[in-house]
């Protein structure tokens, strides 16, 4: 996927005034937060499960080099075989000389993050494959020729009759109206791909060390067949995924579906160990584990170590204004919302990702519904920290807050500037109390007024005898 990030404020002036991308994020709101809510509220229990993820997260970061040598000597024993990727150009030639041994010609995928992380269609195609996407979302971005903008629904932003027109354009068949039919029309377009397909290639939500288990859990039934009925079957996964047993499992399952749609659970939870076995009545020949480090590791021994607790639900995203106002391709990489800004800095740099975590307005929904208790406003305020270290921002901005800085340091001036301050406000709002236009606040006012104060400070309307 290109880089795009350095673009960001271009992008989302461009999707602020997309209809079409509004109308599509608007019914997508509904859907996500308010399901999430009623499925969170049915579940008493909701906060302590988030509360034990977070400890077996951390637990297993802690002891990170363990867990993933159990893991595979787990997937060892049970047939498979392992693949250590340092970076995303090593996980693309792993899994290119795997294609190639098995003399593929047609790849089936499910959704996969970490695909979509290290590049892998492209090198995929580039190497001569026909490369089909199998999740209904991404099946219709690839039509498109487009990344998906959520990690969940990677097809979030486009309408049912952009995706009627896109069917029409690419099928060759009468146009289909209703969802129903879409979904019939790219079922059986699809059919004939999981036949033929030599590898099939998936991602892998959890691995289990204990049995060397990878887990998926989907909505539609393409997971379960782009795993067992090409002869290979290769999961793509981040090193951070591990867990220590089956019984750490079920906590993430509960968390996970009611986090990202609003379900009891997913429709599908496949848990797959190993190559086909003597008796087996499906399965794949070879089974193959590719582990993706690419920057995870030195991430583990920073400050910025919790998120990789993250298990990839969307919530921080469906709860985000910025991102319900712009979508996921303004932010110009592989994670858009909150999870995004975070991510998108380590992982391409501070600098060309700058805007990113200065874009975040740091309400704190998204760690208020993060299942497993990311603190991202805290991660946020460290990248624009760290920027501000580096002197990345603009000039003006940082003489701005030098200045605040020596003025917040000494009481008596910042006194005399704040009555100053809210002086001038006061009159400029006029009787209704509204500035409507405000040097060096353009950005603001252009779009709404802002609230003028009384004209007093708040500390000179405390009583002497009451302060501290």
């Amino acid at each position: 996927m290109r880089f795009e990030t350095p673009r960001f404020k271009q992008a989302a002036v461009v999707a602020l005034h997309d209809e079409r991308l509004r109308t599509a994020l608007a019914r997508s709101r509904v859907g996500f937060i308010g399901h999430r809510e009623a499925a969170v509220e049915a579940l008493p229990e909701f906060e302590q499960l988030r509360d034990t993820a977070a400890q077996i997260k951390d637990h297993v970061l802690d002891h990170l080099d363990y867990y993933l040598q159990r893991y595979e000597q787990a997937v060892v024993a049970a047939g498979g075989k392992v693949h250590w990727a340092h970076s995303d150009e090593e996980a693309q030639r792993i899994i290119v000389d795997i294609c190639r041994a098995a003399d593929a010609k047609v790849i089936t995928k499910g959704k996969s993050m970490v695909s979509e992380e290290i590049g892998l269609n492209d090198a995929l195609i580039a190497a001569g494959y026909e490369v089909v996407e199998t999740d209904l979302g991404e099946y219709i971005i690839q039509l498109a020729k487009e990344p998906p903008s959520h990690i969940v629904g990677p097809a979030l932003h486009k309408t049912r009759e952009q995706v009627t027109a896109l069917f029409a354009e690419h099928h060759g068949r009468a146009r289909k109206e209703t969802v129903a039919e879409l979904v019939t029309e790219a079922r059986e377009m699809l059919r004939d791909k999981f036949f033929r397909a030599d590898v099939g290639i998936t991602g892998g939500n959890f691995l289990i060390a204990e049995t060397g288990t990878s887990v998926i859990v989907t909505n539609e039934g393409n997971g379960d067949l782009t795993q067992t009925l090409p002869r290979v079957h290769i999961v793509t996964s981040g090193i951070e995924r591990v867990l220590p047993s089956l019984d750490d499992l079920p906590v993430f399952l509960r968390l996970l579906a009611r986090s990202a749609t609003g379900q009891d659970t997913e429709t599908y939870t496949t848990l797959s160990t190993g190559p086909r076995r003597a008796g087996d009545p499906d399965g794949p020949e070879e089974y193959h584990v590719v582990l993706v480090d690419n920057g995870r590791s030195q991430m583990l021994g920073s400050r910025f170590r919790k998120m990789l607790r993250c298990i990839r639900c969307g919530a921080c995203m469906n709860h985000c204004p910025v991102y319900g106002s712009v979508g996921g391709h303004a932010y110009g990489w592989v994670y858009p919302g909150p999870m995004g800004a975070v991510l998108t800095p380590i992982y391409q740099g501070l600098k060309d990702s700058y805007d990113l975590p200065n874009a975040c307005t740091l309400n704190g929904r998204c760690q208020s519904v993060c299942p497993v208790k990311i603190p991202l406003p805290e991660m946020l305020r460290e990248l624009r920290h760290l920027q501000h270290v580096e002197r990345m921002g603009p000039r003006l901005q940082r003489h701005a807050l030098a200045v605040w800085r020596f003025v917040a340091s000494q009481p008596w001036l910042y006194r005399i500037a704040e009555k100053l301050a809210t002086t001038t406000l006061a009159r400029l709002g006029g009787p209704k109390r509204r500035v409507h236009k405000l040097p060096f606040a353009e950005g603001w006012t252009q779009s709404r007024d802002l609230p003028a104060p009384a004209g007093s400070t708040f500390l000179s309307q405390v009583p002497r005898s009451k302060r501290a």
